[in-house]
């Protein structure tokens, strides 16, 4: 088995390269783990909570023992089906603030600013904007992955965006476009109320070329020969095979498996290496370091009236949603139900958004167990910029064992600090006349958490991933001992293997990491095949002028 490009990974990047490859007349070959994406649990958006609760789709992996959040170890879910994490996350869709990838341009990702990112993100996108208003000239209307809102009939998703009105922060009609500082409406990756993920977006269309092919395998590690990848030797069927590379090996497996399959290969930090018994190719330190993610809290209120979305919290309701989505693909089940955002600043002096808002109307947690307290609401909350970083090592030489992954979450100070803000400014937007008709009083954290030693104590017992990890093989110069690929994605110090999916951003950016991740496959499928860049494109992003002396 050989193809021009062996793509390791059917996720959120993976299938956008095999589109552009195929695409390009290239011959591709994609391997992936997981199985197929069929059947309501995963296409259903309203049942998002299913899939990444399932070992069907799901790794299964967990962090170590976390040591500042008293050892508990949190769940981090990898998709394992084709689409990837695309096929079993929430299905928000969030570029991340300019200033992030003028950040990442600034660390040494040279060609990887705001404005040169922004045509690839216009490029992917088919954006729907369904009469909320929105900055079209910022939009991509033609590209593979369509981008929707919800409907927002329920008048808490329109109570939220008016109480941060009230509580004095901007609305923005599009945070994906002019101006992401503010309250405003979601955008989502659905489609006809169907998910659409990676894998319909572009590796299904991909598929139907003749020149595209994919493999359910499990890769154990690059083949690299004289400093050169030649393939991937993968576990197909029972047995142990090569699949050759012509071209290039392309490794797209995730911010977890990426980095593993690095080291297991030879690429990576050489104590580490030799402490397995693996011979170093490539003495690379940072693989596997610079490892970052979001936290959230879920800041819970029961509602005094029956408006949220617990009526459908029973049987009779469930087979309701269940069979108006299989009849004609409406109602509550075409929606992944986050329809209202928010971004705002933490504090003056913080140039832009440092904290997100998904807002629920339902107080329920990810595991689809909704609060005893019956009909309520929820706000996610969490810092967009922790400074802690954690790191993903190998557990053993043995590829069938999971990557041994440790956030160090809440590592620092500044954490603590950020967190408690967060709750408090929480709190005091459900505390807004638009809340009057519905807030009932709060269920978490509850109204005897107060002091900043109460509120850590919540942190502790109640944070919990927001399913964004990155950074694990940081994109930066050739030059930098602790970069991992260059900014044509190129694994540094191995000829013909590149890697592109979460693991490259230097820092993560603001909001769910599905879009970054997609736009990284665009873009790092022009560098594959030795083609311009598109043009860059200068659009100045809004920056509250009082942001040095105003928080809001």
């Amino acid at each position: 088995m050989e193809a021009d490009y062996v793509i390791v990974g059917a996720g959120s990047a993976g299938c956008a390269m095999a589109y552009r490859l195929a695409e390009a007349g290239k011959q591709v070959l994609v391997i992936e783990h997981g199985g197929s994406d069929r059947g309501p649990f995963i296409q259903m958006p309203g049942a998002l909570s299913y899939p990444m609760n399932m070992s069907l789709y799901d790794w299964g992996y967990q962090s170590e023992p976390e040591p500042h959040l008293d050892g508990r170890r949190l769940a981090t879910p990898r998709g394992k089906v084709i689409g990837g994490s695309s096929s079993i996350n929430g299905m928000i869709y969030v570029r991340g603030h300019a200033c992030d990838y003028d950040h990442w341009r600034d660390t040494g990702a040279k060609g990887w600013g705001y404005a040169d990112v922004l045509p690839y993100f216009k490029r992917l996108e088919n954006w729907h904007d369904g009469g909320h208003g929105g900055d079209p000239s910022w939009r991509g209307t033609d590209g593979p992955l369509h981008i929707t809102r919800g409907s927002r009939v329920n008048p808490l998703n329109h109570a939220f965006v008016e109480a941060g009105r009230q509580a004095g922060y901007p609305v923005t009609g599009d945070y994906n476009g002019h101006q992401q500082e503010g309250f405003g409406p979601f955008d989502m990756t659905v489609w006809k109320g169907q998910r659409w993920s990676a894998a319909n977006a572009y590796l299904k269309p991909a598929l139907k070329r003749p020149n595209c092919n994919l493999v359910k395998a499990f890769a154990r590690r690059v083949i690299i020969k004289d400093g050169r990848a030649t393939g991937v030797e993968v576990d197909r069927g029972g047995r142990t095979e090569v699949i050759t590379a012509r071209a290039e090996v392309i490794l797209a497996a995730s911010s977890l498996n990426s980095p593993k399959l690095l080291m297991l290969s030879g690429v990576g930090p050489a104590a580490h290496l030799a402490q397995h018994g693996i011979d170093v190719i490539a003495d690379r330190p940072g693989v596997g370091q610079n490892l970052q993610d979001h936290l959230e809290l879920y800041i819970q209120a029961a509602s005094s009236q029956p408006v949220t979305l617990f009526r459908y919290w029973n049987l009779l309701g469930k087979a309701y949603v269940g069979a108006r989505w299989l009849l004609n693909r409406t109602g509550p089940g075409a929606s992944n139900q986050f329809e209202s955002a928010g971004f705002i600043r933490s504090q003056a002096g913080v140039e832009y958004p440092d904290i997100q808002y998904h807002f629920l109307p339902i107080a329920i947690r990810y595991d689809g167990k909704a609060s005893p307290e019956g009909h309520g609401f929820q706000a996610h909350v969490g810092p967009m910029r922790s400074p802690s970083r954690g790191e993903v090592t190998l557990r053993s030489a043995d590829p069938k064992d999971a990557p041994r992954i440790l956030f160090n979450y809440m590592a620092e100070e500044k954490d603590w600090i950020d967190f408690r803000r967060s709750i408090r400014l929480t709190r005091e937007i459900f505390e807004q006349p638009a809340f009057a008709p519905y807030y009932k009083h709060e269920i978490q954290p509850g109204k005897d958490c107060q002091t900043d030693d109460e509120l850590d104590e919540f942190i502790r017992e109640h944070v919990e991933s927001a399913y964004h990890p990155c950074g694990t093989a940081r994109m930066g110069a050739a030059s930098d001992p602790m970069s991992v690929v260059d900014p044509e994605c190129r694994v540094i110090g191995v000829h013909g293997l590149r890697l592109a999916d979460s693991s490259i951003f230097p820092q993560i950016t603001n909001g769910n990491l599905n879009a970054p991740s997609i736009m990284t496959g665009e873009k790092a499928a022009d560098h594959i095949l030795g083609r311009a860049p598109l043009p860059p494109e200068n659009a100045q992003p809004w920056i509250a002028p009082d942001w040095q002396t105003a928080q809001r």
